[in-house]
């Protein structure tokens, strides 16, 4: 027996693990074998920065979103890249969180674990920059916000194409 959202062409929303502030990292996701997300600047309005660490290898990137180096992302990671990890960790739990970027932290961790975790392996700059991608992801997700409520569905949420009618 299914329930009725199971039956419905709405997906189920999982609740953030505890409530997040969206003021300083208005997203972030674990997408693409990536903690990645979109942080504020704290000394500018109009700037954020695309930031990213890599699951396993802990490769890191920073950049603003007009493809700028960040600044304290030379040598290990920034502040932004802090900031971004304590919001996955509010968003999607620590285990998940650590699960997902493959670090040992022994025990159940915390936000400040995972980011020593990695920072004592000694991270690499990544040599892919996915800022664009993680950006328009972004900005996609707000074009959602923007949207009045409604129950009627959006074409590209549909993914499979409509089956015609038999003749």
């Amino acid at each position: 027996m299914s329930s009725a959202w199971e039956e419905s062409s709405a997906a189920r929303v999982v609740p953030p693990a505890r409530p997040r502030k969206l003021a300083k990292v208005p997203f972030v996701e674990l997408a693409d074998g990536r903690v990645q997300g979109v942080v504020s600047s704290g000394s500018d309005a109009a700037r954020v920065y695309v930031s990213s660490v890599a699951a396993k290898s802990f490769a890191f990137a920073c950049s603003t979103n007009n493809n700028r180096p960040c600044g304290g992302a030379r040598y290990g990671f920034c502040n932004h890249i802090g900031a971004m990890i304590a919001e996955a960790v509010l968003q999607y739990g620590p285990e998940r969180v650590a699960r997902y970027l493959r670090v040992e932290t022994g025990g159940e961790p915390t936000g400040f674990d995972i980011a020593h975790a990695m920072t004592g392996s000694d991270p690499r700059p990544a040599s892919d920059k996915p800022a664009a991608a993680v950006f328009s992801r972004f900005l996609r997700h707000l074009a959602y916000l923007e949207l009045a409520p409604s129950t009627a569905p959006l074409p590209e949420m549909q993914w499979f194409p409509p089956t015609r009618a038999a003749a």
